[in-house]
């Protein structure tokens, strides 16, 4: 409503002024006042405990020196008699020494003291120059100690939800590709070329098919193993060990880009061809690209075959070709009914059940960009990712921007599959 904000309440002309008598009597109502909330358990909250502030100045110094590259300055946080710790944060910092870090900081949750000890919870905030225009964030759970009126770090370790990261596993290699950042752990120098090389083409690829905002960068991680990728997922080996590489982000406010990274399975990827490989990294940049546009209520075939289909847009490849478990399936008169559901995404599914339902997922979004157009296809997915929850957001989606219920579209999805894998 117009106008509609603070109200602004004009004195009276020749409004009495307050005495002495009507002041006495505010400071004792106020007073009363006071004590009922008292009474009630309404009462203010006590102090917060001075040792909270210290620790938050201690990591403060902390996150400053690494910025400014004072070694010194970001090891005076350790506590000197922690050993251990002291010669595992010092490789940290060197393996940290060419990443291009804009931002590093933390942010407290909570602070939990006995005596001269305590533990605290924080949120590592930080972002890569040139990268990132939100920061990438990780659980810390650091236990302190007091000496001398000052707090030391004893312990850092990954918090609840948290992960180790890259720089934690090695000294870090860095190569700037024109639109891309690839930071490598325990590889060679010529594999992370090529992978710029390849994160380079993908980003006008994907440019090309998303017409949203975005950054129009990519930052590729490459570990030195299977096992170390899990350990940045979080993850065991075995779930990955077959996947080529994995994107991850935060699903943030739709204003915002939060910040990506591209993971690489070195062992899965190395088994890959060129076209390959340039399939795998322009499917994960496309990730990247549409985040801010993804929601809970997107489906994994409307994500995944999104993906799938920027990835295999431009390159001549034939249904077939692109989409060979699908082109098997009917031939042994198991050809999907329904479009793939979440679970059949899972990375611990048979190899060929997850690939028919990539292809499904592709042919998808193939039969929207051709019977409707491929603005109606992004329009769709920005529909879709627009709900907060799953339930309604594709029928919605399908009645709002491509006018068809979804038994309508299910059955010119399989019309489509028949008709491109016959």
């Amino acid at each position: 409503m117009a106008g509609r904000g603070r109200t602004t309440r004009r004195r009276a002309a020749g409004r009495r002024r307050t005495t002495r008598r009507d002041g006495a009597r505010r400071r004792a109502v106020a007073a009363l006042l006071g004590c009922l909330l008292v009474a009630s358990g309404c009462s203010a909250p006590p102090a917060a405990d001075a040792a909270t502030g210290a620790i938050q100045r201690t990591l403060d110094r902390r996150a400053d020196a690494l910025l400014d590259r004072d070694e010194t300055g970001y090891l005076a946080a350790v506590d000197p008699e922690a050993g251990d710790l002291l010669a595992a944060e010092r490789r940290t910092y060197r393996n940290l020494a060419d990443v291009p870090v804009r931002s590093w900081e933390y942010g407290l949750r909570d602070v939990e003291r006995t005596g001269t000890r305590a533990t605290a919870r924080a949120e590592l905030r930080y972002r890569l120059a040139g990268y990132d225009s939100a920061p990438v964030t990780s659980s810390r759970t650091l236990e302190l100690t007091e000496r001398d009126g000052r707090w030391y770090v004893t312990a850092d370790r990954p918090g609840e939800g948290g992960v180790r990261q890259l720089w934690q596993q090695g000294p870090v290699e860095v190569v700037h590709g024109r639109r891309s950042l690839i930071l490598g752990v325990g590889q060679d120098s010529t594999r992370l070329r090529e992978i710029a090389a390849a994160a380079d083409r993908a980003v006008p690829a994907v440019d090309g098919a998303w017409p949203g905002e975005w950054a129009g960068r990519v930052v590729v991680l490459v570990p030195a193993s299977v096992t170390s990728m899990a350990g940045l997922l979080g993850a065991s080996a075995a779930s990955y060990r077959g996947i080529a590489a994995v994107t991850t982000g935060e699903t943030g406010p739709k204003s915002s880009s939060p910040a990506d990274r591209v993971i690489v399975n070195p062992d899965a990827y190395g088994l890959l061809g060129d076209f390959g490989r340039r399939i795998v990294l322009t499917h994960e940049t496309t990730h990247v690209a549409t985040r801010a546009a993804t929601s809970e209520a997107t489906p994994m075939w409307l994500s995944e075959g999104f993906s799938d289909w920027v990835a295999y847009r431009d390159t001549g490849r034939t249904d077939g070709q692109a989409a060979p478990e699908l082109e098997r399936s009917p031939r042994r008169g198991g050809a999907p009914a329904a479009l793939p559901e979440d679970a059949d995404f899972a990375f611990d599914a048979e190899a060929d059940e997850l690939a028919r339902a990539y292809e499904g997922g592709r042919l998808a979004c193939e039969l929207i960009a051709e019977r409707w157009g491929e603005r109606k296809l992004t329009d769709f997915y920005r529909a879709v990712g627009e709900r907060e929850h799953r339930e309604g957001a594709v029928e919605n989606a399908l009645n709002d921007v491509l006018s068809v219920t979804p038994d309508e579209f299910g059955a010119l999805w399989r019309d489509h599959l028949r008709e491109r894998l016959r």
